[in-house]
Formats: structure tokens, C-alpha cells, sequence
């Protein structure tokens, strides 16, 4: 029940920078699960994953990594599914990111000497708010040190669009969409639901506010206050953040109205930079990659050869 409670609080009763289908999704979910007994694949762990094929496999994929680098001068980085603030929220049932997990990743490429330019590979409706507009701060910040190209593979929604937003470049290919530049927050009504079940829930508490957003009763007007508040904070955050980013004015960025943009409309927008699909957008950058090492060993050559005629003429 423990993790449970965990989901519930990562979906009910707090601003969230998420798709309404894939809130719609985890309300659902959500409500099946709290309504039934039901046994938590994701407690029982991966069979074999540290198992000696498993970690054959990961050191594999590692060294297969480090090639790539080496050759292409890229770090691709993977931004998929939904976005949660820790790697501890995983779970088994679905794609995600944490936020931790990618600052870290992203942190890594910056440090690492063969890596020349960080792609994100983006393809979110979104998520948690919580942690979402720091991770965004440090990848502007991290921006300035190498260039961080974020490429829409094939959705960057809500706090996916966040973190793209923070990006030196957007790219959008025909068909991918972005935008979404909008807060929701749920609250779950559960009385209706045990008084049918036939349970009653009284709850003493200490502090005005204490029982805000409790899931036992309706919604109260301090609670319903609260949520609204949190929501409109969230907001003007977000749209603040992506007004910085992208160089727009806070007006414009609200005009989208949490509008979807695919393609051209996007970039139309102001929301990316160009059109491009997402291999050729790869491939674009590792050929401006290779023309870079050629010059500068080039450049190394000729530094050399002056340095040896200078020798001869001494």
C-alpha cells in the first residue's frame, strides 16, 4: 500500500506540467488500483536484471555508447515518457524520466571531454512540476558550457516542452508537436465511493489546513482556493521560464493558451527553431562535429610545420 500512497501523491493534489489524456490515464489508474487488491508487479523486481548475462549485457551497451561518442562526438540523451522528479518513482508500468537521473546524465556530457555536442532526445507529455523548473535552469545554465540541441522525437508537451524550451536549439520534424505551455492539478473525491462500500472516515486534525485536499470528503472552497493557487503559481512560472528561453514576452507565451503546434506551426510560434527530422538532425550535427576536429587538427598541423621551418631557419 505504501507505494500507492507514493503514486497518489505524485498525481492528486498538486500542479502538474502534463498532458490532461495521461493525467486522465493515472486518475484511472490510480482509482482501479486503490479500489482493488491488487499485488505490485514493480515490488517484485526485474528477474535476472543483475544476473551475469544482465550485466554482460549492460557493460555492452556501454561500451557500444562510448564508441558512438568517440566516433560522432555526440551524447544523445534520452527524455522519454512521463517526467518525475525521482528516479525512487519509477515504476514497471510505464516509460519514464526523472529529473535526477537526466541532470545527472546531462552533467556527465558536460564533463566529458569527448563529448562535443548533447542532443535530447525528446519524445514526453509531461509530468511533475516538482523539480521541473530547476532541471530547466541547469540546462540553460549547462547550455553555455556545450551546446545542448533538443530534438522532438516525436512529442515534447507540457514539462517536456519545459526542458526543450531551455534547450540552445529546438528542433521539430513535420510531424512533431509542442506546446502545451499549461498547469493542471486533480483532486480526488472518494466519499461517494466508501459510503457505498459502506465506510465512513472521521478525521481529527490540528491546523486550518490540515485536511485541505483530503480524498474522504468534497472538495472545500479553502481547499479548492488552495489547489487554484498553487496552479496559477505554477503557471507563471512556466510561463516566465519559457518567455527567458525562447526570447518571447510573457504575453505571447500565455496567448498559446496551452495549445498543441505540430511542425512548421511550432516553429511559426516561436516554440523551435527549425524543421528537421530527427536522424538528419543527428547526422547534421555529427558532420558539424567532424568539420570542427578536421580544422582544428588542421590548424594543428600548420602550427607544427611553422614550427619546424622556424627550427630549419635557426
Amino acid at each position: 500500500m505504501k507505494n500507492y500512497l507514493r503514486a497518489s501523491s505524485l498525481l492528486f493534489n498538486q500542479p502538474l506540467l502534463v498532458m490532461p489524456d495521461m493525467l486522465d490515464l493515472g486518475v484511472r489508474w490510480a482509482n482501479q488500483v486503490m479500489s482493488l487488491n491488487i499485488v505490485n508487479i514493480g515490488a517484485q523486481g526485474a528477474p535476472g536484471l543483475w544476473s551475469d548475462d544482465g550485466m554482460d549485457r549492460i557493460a555492452q551497451r556501454e561500451e557500444e555508447r562510448r564508441t558512438a561518442i568517440a566516433r560522432t562526438g555526440i551524447e544523445v540523451i534520452p527524455v522519454s515518457g512521463v517526467l518525475v522528479s525521482r528516479g525512487s518513482h519509477i515504476g514497471m508500468c510505464e516509460t519514464m524520466t526523472s529529473y535526477e537521473q537526466l541532470r545527472s546524465q546531462i552533467r556527465n556530457a558536460v564533463a566529458d571531454p569527448m563529448v562535443e555536442r548533447i542532443v535530447l532526445d525528446i519524445d514526453s507529455p509531461g509530468g511533475s512540476a516538482v523539480g521541473a523548473f530547476e532541471l530547466a535552469a541547469d540546462i540553460r545554465a549547462m547550455s553555455q558550457q556545450k551546446p545542448i540541441t533538443g530534438i522532438v522525437n516525436f512529442m515534447a508537451y507540457s514539462g517536456g516542452y519545459l526542458l526543450g524550451s531551455a534547450c540552445s536549439e529546438l528542433v521539430v520534424s513535420q510531424t512533431s508537436g509542442v506546446g502545451s505551455i499549461g498547469v493542471i492539478a486533480s483532486h480526488m473525491d472518494r466519499s461517494k465511493m466508501e459510503e457505498g462500500m459502506g465506510v465512513k472516515v472521521t478525521t481529527v486534525f490540528a491546523g486550518a489546513h490540515k485536511n485541505d485536499l483530503s480524498p474522504h470528503e468534497p472538495l472545500s472552497d479553502q481547499s479548492l482556493k488552495y489547489l487554484n493557487d498553487v496552479v496559477q503559481e505554477s503557471y507563471l512560472l512556466f510561463a516566465n521560464a519559457v518567455s527567458e528561453y525562447r526570447g518571447m514576452s510573457v504575453q505571447q507565451v500565455m496567448a498559446t493558451e496551452a495549445g498543441l503546434y505540430r511542425g512548421q506551426a511550432g516553429i511559426s510560434a516561436g516554440l523551435a527553431d527549425r524543421l528537421q527530422n530527427p536522424q538528419q538532425a543527428v547526422d547534421d550535427l555529427s558532420h558539424s562535429v567532424a568539420v570542427s576536429r578536421a580544422n582544428r587538427q588542421g590548424g594543428r598541423i600548420a602550427v607544427r610545420a611553422s614550427a619546424l621551418t622556424l627550427q630549419t631557419l635557426i
